[in-house]
């Protein structure tokens, strides 16, 4: 009964869907497209300034959306074009790395969000000028590093 009751006063409170999210979670597919992008987005940035490859893991894991993972695949190689400086291009290579070889991203996950990136390149082209060039470049470190195979290398547009 007492459940009940704080049941009753938590979805009385404004917004009460999100009250109780915080109160008893909501976790997987329960959250929207939208968060769970802005959750992978704030993670990369988090991770690009601290370094920390296991508490990234961590966070991704928390999310509890194993079938979107794709998503911080296709944002993280968006940073590294979108990026000016090396640093950036090597942190996202050695946290991809890691979770491929933690089997946190499966194959397949790993193969969709390459493959989204090679779909908008043309877009993303438009606001980062050098942006094949250096998917070019990040594709062949990433089949270097064991990321991706040899197929999905072979895939990469190219100028």
């Amino acid at each position: 009964r007492a459940a009940l009751d704080r049941a009753t006063v938590l979805l009385s409170v404004t917004k009460g869907g999100k009250r109780i999210d915080n109160v008893w979670g909501s976790g997987g597919g329960q959250q929207s497209v939208k968060h769970l992008v802005k959750e992978i987005d704030m993670l990369l940035k988090e991770y690009l300034l601290s370094g920390d490859v296991l508490e990234a893991e961590r966070c991704l894991q928390e999310l509890e959306v194993p079938h979107f993972h794709h998503e911080l695949v296709y944002e993280a190689v968006v940073m590294v074009l979108e990026s000016t400086g090396e640093k950036t291009f090597k942190m996202i290579l050695a946290l991809l790395k890691s979770l491929w070889r933690s089997s946190v991203i499966t194959m397949d996950q790993m193969k969709r969000g390459y493959e989204r990136v090679y779909r908008e390149i043309p877009d993303i082209n438009l606001d980062v000028p050098h942006s094949y060039s250096v998917l070019e470049r990040f594709v062949e470190e990433c089949f270097q590093a064991g990321i991706i195979s040899k197929p999905l290398r072979d895939l990469c547009p190219s100028r």
